[in-house]
């Protein structure tokens, strides 16, 4: 094995192979249970981000920089469990595990990319909240949709761009040896893993990213929390304390949904190596599924301007119903 590293790196020999081979669920018991749960994330995910999106969309009360916080969440929530558990499902009912190589690099990149944007996503409305809360005054001048949509879309630049980065340097990679990625798709380390060469530089990039894209802004939400707690101890009457407060609920579920999970899979499973590889496979197809489905039940479809809407348009659909029905 130490002959044929040295024979690839000094002649540059590069070797893709075909595909790669997802066997992450092989090994558990009552997977088809497991997989029924996943179609239902999905479903859910899909429906209620797309009505968040229709709702804020074609309401243009709505066009406000919190509510294109919102959507772009809802947006991000939408393309990422696209990203992995429609593949997921394809592995369990078709029994086809092989996914091609330029997939699984394109796969993997889409991954990383919305679980990143993901991550400023929730920062980006901790944002939101700070302004609201420790500057009512100039919160409008502050906070407006031009600021807003720059915020966004420099995000998804970056966010993006990093990413793009990151999974081209997976093409210096040759692969001669096992084909066999334990993980439920095209996970970076797994596929690094595998290589035949060196992969230190791909170990020092996903390293550096997961603090660039996940510590980065977890610790700006924490720091804005930090700074809202002492706005709001200020306030004289308990009444704002609570008003303020209660803003605030939804998004720390959010925010403790997302990052606990994620940060402890990848502290103790990718650095420590102390998680079972499947722990770490279910573990991480939990915490990377779930928030995207939950994000508009916890926090967008309960915002009063949106829930107003969305009765309106049941109400609308049921009385349109209705008439048709009477109708001889």
């Amino acid at each position: 094995m130490s002959f044929l590293r040295t024979v690839l790196n000094d002649s540059n020999i590069i070797i893709h192979p075909p595909g790669f081979y997802i066997i992450g669920f092989e090994t558990f018991p009552f997977i088809s249970v497991y997989f029924i749960f996943l179609s239902f994330v999905y479903v859910v995910t899909v429906l209620s981000n797309c009505l968040v999106i229709y709702v804020i969309c074609f309401n243009r009360s709505l066009h406000t920089p919190k509510f294109l916080a919102v959507v772009n969440l809802a947006v991000i929530d939408v393309i990422l469990n696209t990203c992995t558990i429609p593949s997921m499902i394809k592995i369990f009912l078709v029994k086809d595990n092989f996914i091609p190589f330029n997939l699984c690099m394109l796969q993997m990149y889409v991954y990383y990319a919305f679980i990143s944007l993901e991550s400023y996503a929730l920062a980006i409305l901790a944002y939101d909240r700070l302004i609201a809360i420790c500057f009512p005054l100039r919160h409008n001048s502050i906070n407006t949709m031009q600021s807003m949509s720059w915020i966004v879309g420099v995000t998804w630049f970056f966010g993006l761009g990093v990413i793009l980065f990151t999974t081209s340097l997976m093409s210096r990679l040759s692969f001669c040896n096992s084909l066999i990625v334990f993980s439920y798709f095209c996970d970076y380390a797994p596929v690094f893993r595998l290589a035949c060469n060196d992969y230190s530089l791909q170990w020092a990039s996903a390293s550096f990213l997961s603090v660039l894209l996940l510590a980065v802004p977890f610790s700006f939400i924490l720091l804005s929390y930090i700074c809202i707690l002492a706005t709001v101890f200020m306030m004289k009457s308990l009444d704002s304390r609570l008003k303020a407060l209660a803003t605030c609920v939804e998004h720390i579920i959010l925010v403790a949904v997302f990052y606990i999970p994620i940060l402890t899979i990848f502290s103790i499973g990718f650095y420590l190596g102390l998680f079972d590889p499947d722990q770490r496979v279910l573990s991480l197809s939990l915490a990377s599924c779930i928030p995207p489905c939950v994000n508009p039940l916890i926090y967008s479809l309960k915002t009063k301007e949106i829930k107003i809407r969305v009765l309106a348009l049941v109400r609308k659909s049921k009385i349109g119903t209705d008439q048709r029905k009477s109708k001889p």
